[in-house]
């Protein structure tokens, strides 16, 4: 392919935390996963080979990364990656940024990317130019997770069992808060995923109040007590246009008497009601192979629908 620009990459340093937050600030499709407060509280589990992309003296895009032996990925840390570009980054801008990417990775020793797509609910205008570049590169996809999303900026229609659920939890007193008691809440959570799914948070509560304590507008924890015993809950991911429930426990009392569902209507009725998309996250494993339909169906009965997590991988 015709080279247009010249694109010069190199690695980030922490001199450069000041003017890598900026950027991620303003980005055209950014996000406060990619601010290196969020990104470096578990900087002792990956190998940060996080990139910056160049154009004169003009930065036109980062990539939040990390590396293991030949292999490079956009990041493991985070739910969501791929290059972050400015508002005024062109196709053709992209197209060379991933020219010296590759490039760069080869005199670098390695041999392939993993590289995660960042879905465009998150965008604050189009940014889909590495979706085309990687095509054209030949990367292959490895993984398509299904997430489900709720579009809020039209009239939102329950199912009648979620219907039937808030109105069951509005007779039984149930109250609901915003709070700091981690704790409890991932005590609960544990205990909801080794009962039901055999498995553990990916995060721990100190780890949780850390970041939640360095990003207090986006990291919010909501809880639903009866007579101050905690039945359900979930710990709300904002950014910008979108609100992500990234991790929702509900005890068996709390199914008894609805207060998930309860918990989750109140969210998005009053105190997520302004945002244009709320997020309940993946019902797929195994790079999307298999589907948990239960979940799936519980997702779908508040009325959110079908969105897709991308990871491709690209040889060198």
């Amino acid at each position: 392919m015709q080279d247009y620009y010249n694109i010069s990459v190199r690695r980030y340093f922490q001199e450069d935390r000041k003017i890598w937050d900026d950027f991620i600030i303003n980005a055209k499709n950014g996000h406060f996963f990619f601010q290196r407060g969020y990104m470096e509280y578990h900087s002792d589990r990956f190998t940060d080979y996080s990139l910056m992309f160049y154009y004169g003296k003009e930065l036109i895009g980062v990539l939040p990364a990390n590396r293991a032996g030949n292999v490079v990925y956009s990041h493991q840390g985070l739910t969501y990656g791929g290059l972050i570009t400015s508002r005024s980054t062109s196709g053709l801008l992209v197209l060379n940024a991933f020219s010296s990417l590759l490039h760069y990775l080869k005199k670098d020793g390695v041999e392939k990317i993993f590289y995660k797509i960042m879905p465009y609910i998150f965008f604050d205008i189009p940014a889909e130019e590495d979706r085309w570049v990687l095509h054209s590169f030949g990367a292959q996809l490895v993984s398509r997770e299904l997430s489900s999303v709720l579009y809020l900026t039209e009239k939102v229609n329950y199912s009648k069992l979620k219907k039937r659920n808030i109105a069951k939890a509005q007779r039984h007193s149930l109250d609901i808060c915003q709070s700091t008691n981690y704790d409890d809440y991932m005590a609960l959570l544990k205990k909801v995923l080794a009962t039901r799914h055999d498995v553990e948070p990916v995060h721990t509560a100190d780890q949780i109040r850390l970041l939640a304590e360095r990003f207090p507008e986006n990291i919010k924890l909501h809880l639903c007590y009866r007579d101050n015993t905690l039945l359900a809950g979930t710990i709300a991911f904002i950014n910008r246009h979108v609100v992500h429930t990234q991790y929702l426990a509900n005890s068996d009392e709390g199914r008894n008497c609805g207060a998930l569902d309860y918990l989750l209507n109140y969210l998005i009725s009053n105190v997520y009601a302004d945002k244009k998309y709320f997020s309940f996250g993946i019902s797929t494993e195994n790079g999307g192979q298999i589907l948990n339909s239960g979940l799936l169906q519980s997702k779908e009965g508040f009325g959110a629908r079908g969105l897709v997590h991308d990871l491709y991988i690209l040889e060198l």
